[in-house]
């Protein structure tokens, strides 16, 4: 399996244990997206929003659920499309292995300890005191600070920065630029000046987490500031001092999460949600893009907005908002007919406080 010239249908099938309706020996060279795809590529139908698309498609073969339907050409059926197809680009995809050792411009300590498994890339810099497990992938102009551990199996992409004493645990895989275990943001002001608090606590990243590109997790003052197993976060996200993520947690581009916040299993903080510090978020919490969080979130509890309210209510204020400059004319109609109806009825208009007008300010 797995042939230069691609696989064959009834290979695909055994590998993905799927049930085939079609020719095994028809041979698809690449995976491409339904409006791509040509009669030697093998398309997709994951979600039924796209089954138009996919009776239109011109793929030789498709990918999908037990209940597609309609589909032009063979059909490789499975109870799980969406994790058969992380098998299938696998598959057209595989990683390129890594050659064991230290690349000649590499500069690796005396004292630090690489495994003999594990690959160092060009003028990457591994301090004195870390720790680098088998198996391990450094990639060019990586940073692994003094004292710092990078677990077995886990991969560093270039540009990576990991300050001293960060401690990563298996399978961990850190993208390119970010940075983990920089200062977190304390200051005193003095009377006279802001006067750094010293930030001497770590960081603790647990197995199978990802960091995206250019995200920041920030040492604690004291403690550790620590991301709970099988998290995933995503690019340019910012994670203060002294929080914790539970496991399993998805952190969507650009979040913001204030110091010393707890985030819950499972949570989701979608795209640019900000929360603000000493914070908690309930378990299987959900909040929505753009959100801004200054209160306590519960368990289960699914949110939106600024401030974040809860999303039925949310997207109600929204309508009405909405509305507002309609709103607003139909109340002017009103006042001017109130005030033409007092008049004729010989009512004086109420006196006002001193400084306000019955204008609204208009």
């Amino acid at each position: 399996m797995g042939k230069a010239a691609g696989f064959t249908l009834g290979e695909l099938a055994a590998a993905l244990h799927a049930t085939l309706e079609g020719d095994p020996a028809r041979v698809v060279t690449a995976v491409a997206p339904l409006d791509t795809a040509g009669p030697d590529q093998i398309s997709f139908l994951i979600d039924a929003r796209y089954a138009a698309a996919a009776k239109r498609s011109r793929a030789g073969a498709f990918l999908a659920g037990t209940d597609a339907s309609g589909l032009p050409g063979p059909v490789l059926r499975t109870e799980a499309p969406q994790q058969a197809l992380i098998d299938l680009l696998a598959l057209f995809h595989p990683e390129a292995p890594a050659t064991p050792g230290i690349a000649p411009s590499a500069v690796v300590a005396p004292d630090a300890c690489v495994d003999a498994t594990a690959s160092v890339g060009p003028f990457a810099v591994v301090e004195p005191g870390a720790l680098v497990g088998a198996g391990v992938r450094i990639h060019a102009f990586v940073f692994v600070g003094r004292g710092a551990e990078v677990g077995e199996g886990s991969v560093l992409h270039p540009r990576v920065v990991l300050c001293a004493g960060v401690i990563l645990g298996r399978r961990v895989v850190v993208h390119p630029g970010a940075v983990v275990g920089a200062d977190g943001f304390g200051y005193a002001f003095d009377g006279e000046a802001h006067r750094k608090i010293p930030q001497v606590g770590g960081v603790l990243i647990e197995d199978d987490v990802e960091i995206g590109a250019n995200t920041t997790i920030d040492r604690a003052m004291l403690g550790q500031t620590i991301v709970r197993r099988g998290t995933k976060i995503d690019n340019l996200v910012q994670i203060a001092h002294n929080v914790e993520i539970g496991e399993h947690s998805i952190i969507v581009a650009q979040v913001g999460i204030s110091g010393s916040s707890r985030i819950g299993r499972g949570v989701v903080l979608a795209g640019q949600v900000g929360v603000a510090d000493h914070l908690t978020v309930g378990d299987r919490a959900v909040v929505l893009a753009q959100s801004g969080l200054a209160r306590d979130v519960a368990p289960g509890e699914k949110l939106f907005g600024t401030p974040a309210r809860p999303v039925l209510q949310a997207k109600r204020i929204w309508v009405v908002e909405e509305q507002l400059p309609e709103i607003a004319r139909r109340l002017r109609a009103a006042e001017r007919r109130l005030q033409r109806l007092e008049g004729q009825l010989g009512i004086a208009a109420p006196e006002l406080p001193k400084g306000e007008t019955d204008d609204g300010g208009r």
